[in-house]
C-alpha cells in the first residue's frame, strides 16, 4: 500500500498525479478525521449489535410516516439508515478527492493534535479480489440493481448460511437525495466478514495520504477559498445557519 503525507491542496493534487497517472480506472476517496481509523463500516464496529433486521424494523417503525416516498427495497432502506446516522454495512466514498479532503479536516478542533487521513480506493481492483469482474469491461463496477449484489442484501444475509463470508465490494447507487449528489457519493458494502478494506490481500487497491495535524486548519481554509462549505456538502437549511454563524464569529 502506498502511503505519504500531504500538507496542502496542491500537495494532494501532485500526489494524485504521481500515484494515479498511469491508472485508467475510477478512483474513489474517503476522509478520516484520525489517520488510525480503519476502513470498516459502523455496523461491523459495534460490540454485540442487534440484528440488522431488528435495526431496520425499529427504523421503519418511526420513519415511514415521515417519508415523502416509500423505499423500494431493503437496499433503499439501508441508504436511508446510513443517511441519518444509523450503523450499517455501507461505507461512504466520494468520486471527488476534495470532498473527501473536506471531511478529513473539517472537525480539526474536535481532534486536537491528531493527524487525519485521505484514503483512495480503486473500486474495480477491490471487486476483482472478490471475484467480481467483466471480461468485456476492465473496470467494471456493479450497481445495487445487479445480480452480484443479491448476496449482500439484508434478506440474503438473514436467510443464508452464516458460514459464507464474502469480501466487501464497491458499488454505485442512484443518487436520489441532494446530499449524496452534492458529495458525489458511492459506496462499498460489507458482507458478514469484518475485515477492513485496507487489510484485504496485498492492499494494492488502496492508497493512504496522511494529513499532519498542523496542516488541517490551513487545508480547510484552502478548501473554503475553493467554495467548499457545510452547505455545499449538506445542502439543507441547518447548513445555511451554520455557515452564517461561522461568518459572524
Amino acid at each position: 500500500m502506498i502511503q505519504s503525507n500531504v500538507a496542502s491542496v496542491p500537495d494532494l493534487i501532485a500526489a494524485l498525479e504521481r500515484d494515479h497517472a498511469n491508472y485508467s480506472g475510477a478512483v474513489w476517496f474517503r476522509g478520516h478525521a484520525r489517520k488510525n481509523w480503519k476502513l470498516a463500516p459502523g455496523y461491523l464496529r459495534l460490540t454485540n449489535p442487534p440484528s440488522e433486521s431488528t435495526l431496520l424494523k425499529r427504523f421503519k417503525q418511526s420513519a415511514a410516516m415521515l417519508l415523502d416516498r416509500d423505499p423500494t427495497d431493503s437496499f433503499d432502506w439501508l441508504f436511508l439508515m446510513q443517511h441519518y446516522g444509523l450503523p450499517t454495512r455501507l461505507l461512504d466514498w466520494s468520486e471527488s478527492p476534495l470532498v473527501a479532503l473536506y471531511f478529513a479536516v473539517e472537525d480539526h478542533d474536535k481532534h486536537p493534535g491528531e493527524d487525519a487521513a485521505l484514503w483512495c480506493l480503486r473500486p474495480s481492483d477491490l471487486n476483482k479480489k472478490a471475484n467480481i469482474q467483466d471480461d468485456h469491461e476492465e473496470f467494471f463496477i456493479p450497481s445495487f440493481d445487479d445480480q452480484e449484489l443479491k448476496n449482500y442484501s439484508l434478506e440474503s444475509l438473514a436467510s443464508g448460511p452464516k458460514r459464507t463470508r464474502l469480501l466487501p465490494i464497491a458499488t454505485i447507487a442512484t443518487r436520489n437525495n441532494p446530499r449524496i449528489q452534492a458529495q458525489l457519493g458511492v459506496f462499498t458494502i460489507h458482507h458478514l466478514d469484518d475485515v477492513a478494506i485496507e487489510d484485504i490481500g496485498d492492499s494494492s487497491h488502496v492508497v493512504k495520504y496522511v494529513i499532519p495535524a498542523p496542516n488541517r486548519e490551513p487545508i480547510l481554509n484552502q478548501l473554503r477559498l475553493l467554495g467548499f462549505s457545510k452547505f455545499t456538502m449538506f445542502p439543507e437549511l441547518a447548513s445555511i445557519g451554520e455557515n452564517i454563524k461561522r461568518g459572524l464569529l
